[in-house]
């Protein structure tokens, strides 16, 4: 299966570059996965597309504000995007300019409250670099670090809680899990109420995520691995949930994956942690899921393969050109899909 078969055409245009004003007031693009009709709502409508019983999956993970701006000593400028915790204060990170950022260079960020030192140049070109500070290092972060944005949002965040769900707990991801942007505590009751379940999973979303994919083949291209858990409660959920036939709904991609990384093969969960490299493209067998809320995705993206897997290629780049035409916003802070 080649990549360019996940190829959309996408007018620069439609990318989203701010959030809206009300979260929930994003469109929903409504696709039957079996017959690949489509429906035109707004996000708030996903209610009526749920049932009692259903359960609603999603990712707890907050995104660190991981992009930090700092300058070298002799007053160049350095940015520095922190990419996985290594302990011992220190972080594997990208740096820019790299060739500024040698072993031995250092970084100051503020005033000085936090200082950073090159320890180690890796083959891929990242920086392993080792942070000197005192008190916590994410009260730190939060004071002088950035919301990490996609390469292709241009603006800058008025509010870096919007590039958080309402319900991020566990600190860790390089990128926000976008399709629970949608979401309000509002909505989340008004679910609940409807005797909508709701469950949670952690995916630290890595960079990786916007990493394209550059092998003509889709199987010769290799995931990014992120760490992903499950908790008691949520395995105890879902298990009940397919007891009493209800539906398990992923919000994103990343609870997509992460069920499927977690389930057992008899379909049954328990609580546990992996790192996953799962890469899902058409002709996956599902073990977890049956239904998916998700944001629209980069051409040639993995993301758009997990999609297509889960309600075909075809019916799904059909949609991607209806959204088009129809002038929807695409990626982070775009519209939606609901597919059932």
């Amino acid at each position: 299966m080649k990549t360019h078969d996940f190829w959309y055409d996408l007018p620069e245009e439609l990318i989203a570059q701010t959030p809206l004003q009300q979260r929930d007031t994003s469109r929903l693009l409504v696709l039957d996965r079996v017959t690949g009709e489509t429906a035109h709502k707004h996000f708030y409508d996903v209610i009526d597309y749920l049932r009692p019983g259903d359960c609603l999956v999603m990712n707890d993970s907050r995104v660190l504000p991981a992009r930090l701006l700092g300058h070298r000593p002799t007053g160049g400028a350095v940015e520095v995007l922190l990419l996985r915790d290594l302990g011992d204060k220190k972080w594997e990170c990208l740096c820019k300019p790299g060739r500024k950022m040698q072993v031995g260079n250092e970084v100051i960020f503020g005033n000085g409250e936090l200082t950073a030192t090159v320890v180690e140049v890796q083959e891929t070109g990242n920086r392993v670099v080792e942070f000197h500070y005192e008190g916590i290092f994410l009260e730190v972060l939060e004071r002088l670090g950035k919301m990490p944005l996609p390469p292709y949002i241009k603006a800058e965040l008025a509010d870096q809680e919007r590039y958080q769900t309402v319900y991020s707990r566990e600190v860790g991801s390089a990128a926000a899990p976008t399709a629970g942007l949608h979401w309000t505590n509002e909505l989340l009751d008004k679910a609940r109420a409807k005797g909508v379940l709701t469950a949670f999973v952690t995916l630290h979303v890595g960079l990786g995520t916007f990493r394209p994919v550059s092998a003509k083949n889709i199987l010769d291209h290799h995931m990014h691995a992120e760490l992903c858990m499950m908790n008691e409660e949520t395995a105890a959920i879902l298990n009940q949930t397919k007891a009493d036939g209800g539906r398990i709904i992923c919000v994103g991609t990343t609870s997509c994956r992460t069920l499927e990384s977690l389930v057992n093969e008899d379909g049954t969960f328990e609580a546990k942690s992996k790192w996953t490299e799962i890469f899902i493209y058409p002709g996956y067998t599902f073990k977890a899921m049956n239904g998916l809320i998700t944001n629209f995705h980069l051409p040639e993206s993995t993301l758009v393969m997990l999609v297509s897997a889960f309600a075909g290629r075809e019916h799904v780049l059909a949609a991607y050109e209806e959204a088009v035409r129809e002038r929807y916003r695409f990626f982070s802070f775009g519209d939606a899909m609901c597919i059932l």
